[in-house]
């Protein structure tokens, strides 16, 4: 009884967090409900206006006032290539990340210096926003124009520590605690040297003695089970991976971090450091392919394969996320207790706009199963226990 009550209680919470979050959207979705895969007109301004509401409801006031700057522009006079390739977006851009990918090359901008007012801006001072983004938007067009073309590299570290309490409950379920790692969308590989990293989840400690980077989420909610776990190996894939050694590319992901966030420009030259001194093991590759090469690899007895992503399968096309889903389905069919597979994910709620740690696993397993609903840059997570 008390476990079911607690059980109950979590759940609550979990519910409350989630409903505290989505009422930052409630102007705008009381209005309209955008969809993910919503294209149109319409489609361009709910994208920006929902992602105003969300980079306010994640403590992101800077970059709502760039994105919200940038959506007045689009709904002003002003045109160049820029301003109506976005009008005009072929794709959902939502699920492209239309803002984003303009808020980024503005925050290029910014990080190189010489446009004064645009700083001020991001120092938080007073100006006229819309007027302000419209100038460097027209002005810079050649620049800017690039950004459009590829979704934004939201590598982050801090979304390893939902890896390793997805291991740790794994494990508590009775799989080897031995792990052989593969994720798509890796970005720079930022999460595949996360065996180089320290954790501290409610408690409970993974990683070595002297880490490149240690985080410790603010941690809601029972702490996950306490086991001993071992990364076997790690490797993942992008379509236009990072190399963080390259200065140039090192810049470009950084325009991607909000600059509110601070701790992360740190853990990005953590990860910088970390990388020109043992390359993370990254190809480039499309995630259906990569899937379908290296879930085909025979499998050591007493390692549990794991398929693994964050943040990225709203970024995947269609016909490759079915790609990938047949793999799964079908290593899920050879998968025994001695080499069982799992799928690790972290990825938004399209209703609730929570972003999630799900957890499918086989012979045994096969539901997805709810673990802990998280910030999407691991300021915290909060544990769903059993």
């Amino acid at each position: 009884m008390q476990q079911d009550k607690a059980q109950h209680s979590t759940k609550h919470s979990a519910q409350h967090l989630a409903q505290h979050l989505a009422q930052h959207l409630a102007q705008h979705l009381a209005q309209h409900t955008p969809g993910m895969d919503d294209k149109g007109q319409n489609a361009v301004t709910d994208a920006f206006r929902t992602q105003v509401a969300y980079c306010e409801a994640n403590s992101a006031p800077i970059t709502a006032r760039i994105v919200g700057a940038i959506g007045a522009v689009l709904a002003g006079d002003a045109s160049n290539a820029l301003l109506e390739r976005v009008r005009r977006w072929q794709g959902a851009p939502l699920a492209d990340a239309v803002p984003l990918r303009v808020a980024g090359g503005l925050h290029a901008l910014h990080l190189a210096g010489g446009e004064p007012a645009l700083d001020a801006m991001y120092r938080g001072m007073g100006g006229n926003d819309a007027d302000i983004v419209a100038d460097v938007i027209l002005r810079r067009e050649a620049e800017l124009l690039p950004w459009l073309d590829s979704p934004p590299q939201t590598n982050e570290a801090g979304r390893s520590s939902n890896f390793i309490a997805a291991m740790l409950w794994l494990a508590q379920q009775g799989l080897p605690p031995r792990f052989e790692c593969f994720e798509i969308g890796s970005s720079a590989g930022i999460n595949l040297m996360m065996d180089r990293y320290a954790y501290d989840l409610g408690g409970v400690k993974v990683g070595p003695q002297s880490p490149v980077m240690a985080f410790r989420p603010e941690w809601r909610g029972a702490p996950p089970p306490e086991r001993e776990i071992e990364i076997v190996s790690l490797e993942g894939c992008d379509v236009a991976p990072v190399n963080l050694a390259d200065p140039a590319q090192a810049q470009r992901l950084k325009a991607y971090i909000w600059p509110e966030h601070t701790i992360r420009f740190d853990r990005m030259d953590a990860a910088i450091r970390a990388a020109c001194d043992r390359p993370p093991d990254l190809v480039g590759m499309n995630a259906a392919d990569f899937a379908d090469s290296r879930l085909s690899q025979p499998q050591e007895p007493g390692v549990t394969r794991v398929l693994m992503h964050s943040i990225v399968w709203q970024y995947v096309p269609q016909d490759q996320q079915q790609r990938v889903t047949r793999a799964m389905e079908n290593a899920a069919a050879r998968a025994t207790p001695e080499r069982p597979l799992a799928w690790v994910c972290v990825e938004a709620n399209r209703k609730t706009h929570v972003h999630e740690l799900t957890v499918r696993h086989w012979p045994h397993g096969p539901e997805p199963r709810l673990l802990a609903v998280a910030h999407a840059h691991g300021a915290y997570m909060e544990w769903l226990p059993d």
